[in-house]
């Protein structure tokens, strides 16, 4: 905690002054944007209320110091995400400084601010690999009770934490369109698979996490340090094709079920910006503890963050009626088995060097109460329980054209409340059977 989280804290950026605005000036998270319907370069910049401050326009005013703000010349984050927590807090503070009510330097960067209706994203990092985690404990349950009712959890669950590697490629920021995937199906009544659209379309509510600096190739990481090689979180929808998922997950796991789209929430929060949302990490009674490598003082102490998630889904109709999106389930960060720490941790054990700008997806956040499920497979039950939306609409997976959208926040009382914005992704009708 510094002078960055101080509550009473307040920008000239009035906007940003706003009771729960996502972007007030103890955020500033980071993205990469341009105007809107301009060949302007990409480049990074940070949210601060309503707007978004052009670090490359600030370099060059000359009125910042250069440590951090050199990093954010490129059209990527990738520089900046290297360059380890101790610039990081320096920038922060920094760009805190100069956007604070009474800066003497706010005239000048006036000409710095874009309006965030004015502005376009990309992906904010190139991201050269992608692992999607298994962390929730409750979704992992449910969903074994669909498939293995006598067994629902698989007994490495509470020791391993569960990845996979996932597509990089195919990763989008907010605003996502694609189209329905198609793959191999077998219906249970059916002698053998067929070919065609994915008809058990779901989403799944996670949390991205960026990679700041990397690892040498076999040097793990300690769980202590863990956190160091994080750059921030994100909002991250890995929607998910069931149907193709239930016929080709054994013996290698997801495929082509998950490999079609991704997508991500443009704004990036850092992980200083959520110390003072910072919660122990506890397991219920009777669940084992970690293994050496996955326990420390200081992730028990303060491992979790208390971040609460939503989604929303609004269908072609309600857009076509101006019928605002519909809220489908709460949820929240905590709820998670595995901490950030923890991943990190896992994942370099076997010595696998992590690199600045990779992605690590949490796994569908759900709680165990109900309303609190973050896929539509759990809300009905595998398909045989449908929702009614508020204009009557009945869904058991996602239809063509409906828009899903991820949100969250952190509030705490002492703290002011930050925010991550959206993840908007929409389904398109399938390009090919």
């Amino acid at each position: 905690m510094n002078q960055t989280h101080d509550p009473a804290l307040r920008s000239w950026v009035t906007s940003a002054n706003v009771p729960n605005a996502d972007f007030p000036i103890q955020n500033l998270p980071f993205a990469v944007l341009r105007r809107a319907g301009t060949d302007e370069r990409f480049r990074p910049a940070v949210a601060i209320g309503d707007h978004a401050l052009d670090l490359r326009a600030l370099h060059a005013t000359g009125i910042a110091p250069s440590e951090g703000l050199e990093a954010c010349l490129d059209d990527t984050l990738n520089r900046l995400m290297g360059e380890g927590a101790r610039v990081w807090s320096a920038l922060r503070a920094d760009l805190s400084a100069l956007l604070a009510e009474g800066s003497e330097h706010a005239p000048a960067l006036q000409s710095c601010l874009i309006a965030l209706g004015d502005v376009e994203y990309r992906v904010p990092a190139h991201i050269g690999d992608y692992t999607d985690f298994y962390t929730s404990i409750h979704h992992a349950t449910n969903i074994g009770r669909l498939f293995r009712p006598d067994n629902p959890l698989l007994p490495n669950y509470r020791w391993v934490p569960i990845g996979y590697h996932g597509r990089s490629s195919s990763i989008g920021v907010s605003g996502q369109t694609f189209p329905r995937p198609c793959g191999q199906l077998k219906p249970p009544d059916a002698e053998r698979p067929e070919v065609g659209p994915c008809r058990r379309l779901d989403y799944e509510l996670e949390i991205g996490i960026f990679i700041g600096p990397g690892n040498a190739l076999g040097d793990p990481v300690d769980i202590d340090d863990a956190e160091s090689h994080v750059f921030g979180l994100c909002l991250l929808n890995d929607w998910s094709a069931r149907d193709i998922q239930a016929w080709e997950y054994q013996p290698l796991g997801p495929f082509l079920s998950k490999s079609f789209a991704t997508t991500i929430s443009p704004w990036i929060v850092t992980m200083e910006a959520l110390e003072p949302f910072r919660s122990p990490w506890e397991r219920d009674t009777g669940e084992p503890g970690a293994l050496p490598y996955l326990s420390s003082a200081r992730n028990s102490a303060a491992g979790a963050i208390d971040m609460q998630l939503e989604v929303l889904l609004q269908s072609a109709a309600m857009r076509d009626s101006d019928v605002a999106p519909q809220s489908l389930s709460r949820s929240n960060f905590t709820d998670a088995y595995w901490t950030v720490a923890q991943m990190v941790a896992h994942h370099t054990v076997n010595g696998c060097n992590l690199r600045p700008g990779d992605l690590f997806g949490s796994g569908t956040m759900s709680g165990n109460q109900e309303g609190s499920q973050g896929a539509l497979i759990e809300i009905t039950r595998g398909g045989v329980a449908p929702i009614t939306l508020g204009n009557g609409e009945e869904r058991t997976f996602l239809q063509d054209g409906d828009t899903v959208i991820l949100r969250a926040h952190c509030e705490r009382e002492g703290a002011v409340r930050i925010g991550f914005g959206e993840a908007g992704g929409t389904v398109l009708p399938a390009s090919s059977a």
